[in-house]
């Protein structure tokens, strides 16, 4: 007879190890990257300088350790949009606050080069995740601070990178204007990239909007990150420049940790343009 408690399966949101990501308070820092390839936590951790794996459980895997001298953590998310977020759901549970997407896009922009960085400031909610936490019409923006961090950390990297609106869809084929099985084509579907394009929206993935809904429902931190890896405009595709994303956000996460050191110094709640870094 197996000694298990079974209690050690409970879906209790209030239970310390958490349900799907099998992690508990203290087990991950206070900014969470957030890729979705589980296989990509490895190619984020061997750019810090120490980690250790803290937990896996299905497609989520999560590490916790140091990069530039400030805590982080890496958790992945699988594919979509449903498991980021209860990835998000999960990691505030256990203490996190700041939550940083990390992964691939298609540019739909001409002058957005396949390896170039694109920086969410807001986000499409054509994802349907979102919807369920809060009204349609509710901005998916992302947090000021984790911008300006991005931005910073990608000006110090010397990478080229572009800040804009991002769509975030639940399909990869027709939700995204791609033809599916034998050419079938959904309804809109041969003119969504150009409607996007023409509102000068940059990029389409499919995460981004649902964190950043859910991080400002509970008053939170999010951004996102992404690599270019195909322009929709000019047909090409490579993936190049994999580790840009997460060299950015690992970095982004070691200023944003900072910006918060000089907010305490100078009493204030919101990095703002007339605090520095050093």
């Amino acid at each position: 007879m197996s000694d298990r408690d079974p209690s050690d399966d409970s879906e209790d949101p209030n239970a310390e190890v958490q349900y799907h990501i099998e992690v508990g308070p203290d087990d991950v820092a206070d900014t969470v990257l957030l890729p979705g390839n589980p296989e990509r936590v490895d190619k984020v951790t061997a750019l810090w300088d120490d980690h250790e794996e803290v937990g896996q459980h299905r497609e989520y895997r999560t590490a916790t350790g140091e990069y530039d001298g400030e805590a982080l953590s890496v958790t992945s998310t699988g594919i979509g949009s449903p498991s980021a977020a209860i990835a998000v759901e999960e990691l505030a549970r256990v203490g996190a606050d700041t939550f940083i997407r990390v992964g691939s896009c298609g540019a739909i922009q001409e002058g957005m080069d396949v390896g170039d960085l694109v920086i969410t400031s807001g986000a499409v909610r054509q994802e349907g995740t979102s919807k369920e936490y809060v009204r349609e019409d509710y901005p998916a923006a992302a947090d000021h601070e984790v911008v300006s961090a991005l931005v910073a950390a990608a000006e110090r990297l010397g990478y080229d990178y572009h800040v804009g609106i991002t769509m975030s869809a639940d399909s990869f084929y027709a939700g995204q204007g791609r033809p599916g099985f034998e050419g079938f084509e959904a309804a809109g579907s041969d003119a969504l990239v150009d409607e996007l394009r023409e509102a000068n929206v940059k990029n389409i993935e499919m995460e981004a909007a649902a964190i950043a809904t859910i991080a400002n429902v509970y008053g939170l931190r999010a951004g996102a990150v992404c690599t270019v890896y195909a322009n929709r405009v000019t047909g090409e595709f490579r993936t190049e420049g994999e580790s840009r994303a997460a060299e950015c956000a690992s970095l982004a996460a070691a200023l944003l940790a900072r910006m918060d050191e000089v907010k305490r110094e100078a009493g204030v709640d919101r990095w703002h343009a007339g605090l520095s870094l050093d």
